[in-house]
């Protein structure tokens, strides 16, 4: 192998280690409240910067090519022609209510192909602009693999419809090898299930097509590697391509299994699994049937989750801080003393750009029927605003025109919610009600004004009614960024200086002259005020 090549795969490697970035949950529409089919996902790549992808649906003339550029570096990757006809896109939606989302699980360094020309990315949107369901997006991500090869990683891909859900698990050959080997999974209706970068798909079904696709040769290339030597019915896609090993349980798998903790009783007996310390443990389940149907709010703070309640809560040790934070500065891995320890990682977290929620309704036509859910930061920080898949333009607060990773603007949904966030991390138990309080009442409000907007668009002619949610969508962009200035404003104002304005019906107290009464000075919380006392006995003792 070329030096380079080795390098740049180790490098890969050792980012994914670290990052082990994005989650998508899943939600059959026989397990949904409402019968929609529902993913999830949050794009945590660190550093990235958050905006909605956007291309509107177009007619194109022969030799006409698209050109391709890599999903994290944005760095030209060439060109292939494009499709006669390509279908609207909006973020990880398309006009047709197609959505494909993903996660990386990274695998067998060996297999990575920097001679590819589609990375996981323009997979993603080059198929949303093509394909209509999931099953034909499964047969054009894999034609475009064989056809112009794949530089990425391994890759979980969720793909769905309203009437049901594939994922997609595949992997590269090798340096110079074109195509991929990869295997595709139908959820059954009345499951949930979730990935959250590490592959899952285990054994599967040789000869059940209506349920699970793979490659001809998945199962002949990892013998001729070297990576299993069974018989075909007991060959599993993870154990060959990406074995689990702690880090794929502790960092990765944990995530499902908190996902599927909130929803299914008796989720303990796989909780070792999860915890990733013991071997030879009972392994969780591809996916589960929820003790009771899963809402689109219960999806919402799924994607808040940070293990509150369990084993691995993250607000109940010293590392959550002096004000009881469910974060933890990264990497993910660190020494003392020539020690290597490690810090959870949860479903929600800082880094994320984008965290999306589709929304697929088989009971409506296309226009109307799907909608994608976004905040631009961590989902326990933001409120979901919907996006309907019709749309005919980006909001301003949403595009990728509007501001980049280095140039901040209020106008730039992404640094806007970022801001607010990070002013309230460092005090998080004194500042999160707030936000809280904000992002609940407007997840609510947002939530309860679609059917209203369903209705009057389904009285409506198709072109009236496109042109209806547009606008309604940036109608509710709007309104969040307003939500969040105002708030961000009052954040900054109440608790400036680690004190705090005292309040009375709304309104803050002052004095008969119209100044400002005393602030508050709240001090440290209890536990960590005890937890001084502890660690340094008598030293700040007053005599």
């Amino acid at each position: 192998m070329h030096k380079r090549s080795l390098a740049l795969i180790l490098v890969l490697a050792f980012a994914w280690l670290d990052a082990a970035a994005c989650t998508n949950l899943i939600v059959g529409r026989k397990a949904s409240a409402d019968g929609s089919v529902m993913i999830t996902y949050s794009a945590d790549s660190y550093g990235s910067f958050g905006y909605l992808h956007f291309y509107p649906a177009g007619d194109h003339a022969p030799g006409t090519m698209r050109p391709l550029y890599d999903y994290e570096t944005n760095n030209y990757l060439g060109e292939i022609p494009e499709a006669p006809h390509t279908y609207g896109v909006i973020g990880q939606i398309n006009e047709h209510q197609l959505s494909i989302m993903e996660t990386t699980f990274g695998g067998r360094e060996e297999l990575v192909d920097t001679t590819g020309l589609l990375d996981y990315g323009s997979l993603m949107y080059v198929t949303l602009q093509r394909a209509r369901t999931a099953r034909e997006a499964i047969d054009v991500w894999t034609h475009l693999v064989d056809t112009y090869g794949y530089r990425s990683e391994g890759e979980s891909i969720t793909l769905a419809d309203p009437n049901e859900v594939w994922v997609l698990e595949l992997i590269g050959k090798g340096p110079g090898r074109k195509g991929a080997v990869w295997v595709a999974v139908r959820l059954p209706d009345d499951c949930i299930t979730g990935h959250a970068n590490q592959a899952r798909i285990t054994r599967f079904p040789l000869k059940d097509r209506q349920n699970c696709l793979y490659s001809k040769d998945v199962i002949k290339f990892a013998r001729e590697k070297g990576y299993f030597k069974g018989k075909d019915a007991e060959f599993s896609f993870r154990d060959a391509y990406a074995p689990n090993d702690f880090s794929a349980r502790r960092i990765c798998e944990a995530r499902v299994w908190s996902f599927f903790n909130r929803f299914a009783d008796g989720m303990e007996r796989y909780l070792p699994y999860a915890l990733g310390v013991e071997n030879d443990v009972e392994e969780m389940p591809w996916c589960i049937r929820p003790s009771r149907p899963v809402s689109l709010n219960d999806l919402k703070q799924a994607m808040r989750d940070h293990y509150e309640g369990t084993p691995m809560d993250m607000t109940a040790d010293v590392g959550a801080g002096p004000y009881e934070a469910p974060y933890r500065p990264t990497p993910l891995y660190f020494e003392v003393d020539s020690v290597k320890y490690f810090n959870e990682r949860p479903i929600s977290t800082q880094q994320t750009a984008v965290t999306y929620l589709a929304q697929l309704r088989s009971w409506l036509p296309n226009h109307i029927g799907g909608v994608l859910w976004v905040g631009f930061d961590d989902a326990n920080m933001v409120p979901y605003t919907p996006v309907y898949c019709c749309a005919t333009r980006c909001p301003e607060a949403y595009a990728e025109q509007t501001a980049d990773p280095f140039t901040f603007s209020m106008k730039s949904a992404y640094w806007l919610q970022n801001a607010l966030s990070n002013f309230v991390y460092p005090r998080y138990s004194q500042l999160f009600p707030e936000v809280q309080n904000a992002r609940d009442r407007l997840d609510a409000e947002l939530e309860g004004l679609q059917a209203k907007m369903d209705a009057e668009a389904a009285a409506m002619s198709q072109p009236d009614a496109i042109q209806h949610l547009t606008a309604y969508t940036a109608r509710t962009s709007a309104l969040m960024m307003d939500r969040w200035r105002l708030l961000f404003e009052r954040l900054i104002v109440k608790y400036n200086d680690m004190t705090e304005k005292p309040e009375r019906n709304g309104q803050y107290l002052k004095t008969a002259g119209g100044d400002q009464v005393p602030v508050i000075r709240p001090g440290y919380p209890e536990r960590f005020r005890r937890l001084i006392v502890e660690k340094t006995g008598n030293r700040y003792r007053k005599p």
